[in-house]
């Protein structure tokens, strides 16, 4: 299977394996861990989306309530919680509805 760049839109993780598997093949990464039941991540998925579009960070999305373990293991509290990977590595962590433009200066950082 090939490795894709910029996807150009969100990747849903189906589990800890495929989130292992794609923060090793990208770069950048932001993971945006939400919920369905979870008015501030609606608010931020269209910025989520954007940044998906117009970057070349590969965008994760967990669904906290399908992938508790997940969640559990990255010690998520509260969502959204958006977290930048730079070679696999956690580098950044911020918690709830963010500007578009605070989040691309965290991706050009790490791009850097």
């Amino acid at each position: 299977m090939s490795t894709p760049e910029a996807t150009g839109a969100p990747i849903h993780v189906e589990g800890a394996d495929h989130l292992e598997e794609l923060l090793a093949d990208h770069d950048v990464v932001l993971v945006d861990y939400y919920a369905d039941w979870c008015g501030p991540c609606k608010m931020l998925e269209p910025t989520v989306e954007e940044i998906a579009a117009e970057t070349d960070a590969a965008v994760l999305k967990v669904d906290i309530d399908e992938h508790q373990d997940i969640a559990r293991d990255a010690g998520v509290r509260s969502v959204p919680t958006l977290e930048f990977y730079k070679d696999g590595e956690a580098a950044e962590r911020v918690v709830g509805v963010q500007d578009k433009s605070d989040l691309l200066a965290v991706i050009e950082q790490l791009s850097g």
